[in-house]
């Protein structure tokens, strides 16, 4: 009887190895860099969301809501002065919750703002306020 073994040797097994960790070490890099790219503009979008959501706010109350209303004026109407006479009863932002930033914290706000009427914005990636690169501040003043 003539039996012939098909399957793969452990040199070409090692080459399929290698080739794969070469890519890797190539691709990894440009793809991590690319992560925190990513949580900024989504961070970014989510402070013109909120922006535009505070811009309907305001609309239908005649004024923002203020700091310590905060945000969650956008999701249940806000005791305290002034008062959302016309809050709409679905609230501002899609679904019943605010969004947390890209990096897990809440967005801040501020009424009146340091930078405009209001600044809504995230810490960046180090939580802290100010910051560089990744850890800068993302906020509405960047807009427009």
């Amino acid at each position: 009887m003539n039996t012939k073994q098909v399957g793969f040797t452990l040199i070409e097994i090692m080459v399929v190895v290698v080739i794969i960790g070469v890519l890797i070490g190539l691709v990894a890099p440009n793809v991590l860099g690319r992560v925190d790219e990513a949580r900024v503009t989504a961070a970014a979008a989510d402070v013109s969301m909120l922006s535009q959501s505070l811009e309907l706010y305001r609309l239908d109350n005649h004024s923002y809501p203020t700091t310590d209303q905060g945000l969650m004026a956008l999701v249940q109407k806000p005791s305290g002065s002034p008062a959302a006479k016309n809050w709409n009863p679905q609230g501002y932002v899609g679904g019943k919750s605010l969004p947390k930033d890209p990096w897990g914290n809440d967005y801040q706000y501020l009424s009146p703002g340091a930078q405009s009427a209001y600044d809504v914005y995230s810490l960046g990636a180090d939580g802290k306020q100010g910051g560089e690169g990744y850890n800068a501040d993302v906020g509405n003043w960047e807009e427009g």
